[in-house]
């Protein structure tokens, strides 16, 4: 039992760790915001540990304080911490709907890319809103709500997508060829 938290909790980090080094190098789209790669992996670890609520919630609050350290908007350290966390909580109750299905549970594997694909549909939206709506709180915006949301929010959320599937299927081959389980 001690050693699977513990490979769960490494994997979790090494995920943690790549997701920020991807968020660091992905250049601003607009307005100096950034498509979120280490939200893409957020929502692998979720997928991954979709009954580990306490380590989705730890990874939402990890990416969180990584996207706040690596934000290229100015003074978007804040609204990073504050859109995870709100991100992990609302797509975790997603996510658990999602795996409640049976047609998600009959496919089985393909079932968690289907999942993945929306959870980062959904997810880059609901963190896009949060972040946008606490930042214009916060510090101000450089233009206005909808116009970011157009801008920025909706190519991230294309974006994201793609790249969720590319990450995901690489996390899962690679999990596979070291005999860990998923879910």
């Amino acid at each position: 039992m001690r050693n699977s938290k513990t490979k769960k909790m490494i994997l979790n980090a090494i995920l943690l760790g790549i997701g920020l080094i991807l968020h660091q190098i992905f250049p601003a789209i607009g307005g100096g915001i950034t498509p979120d790669i280490s939200l893409v992996m957020l929502f692998c670890i979720m997928v991954i540990n979709k009954d580990d609520y306490k380590s989705c919630l730890l990874a939402g609050i990890v990416a969180g304080l990584f996207a706040a350290m690596t934000t290229k908007f100015p003074g978007g350290q804040i609204p990073n911490v504050i859109d995870k966390f709100v991100t992990v909580n609302v797509m975790y109750l997603v996510m658990k709907l999602l795996f409640l299905n049976p047609f998600i549970e009959k496919l089985e594997k393909k079932g968690n890319q289907i999942v993945i694909v929306v959870m980062t549909f959904i997810g880059t939206i609901v963190s896009g809103l949060v972040f946008l709506s606490t930042a214009s709180i916060v510090v101000g915006l450089p233009a206005g709500l909808t116009q970011l949301f157009v801008a920025v929010v909706l190519p991230a959320t294309v974006i994201n997508i793609i790249t969720a599937v590319i990450l995901y299927n690489i996390i899962a081959v690679s999990l596979k060829r070291t005999s860990y389980q998923i879910g």
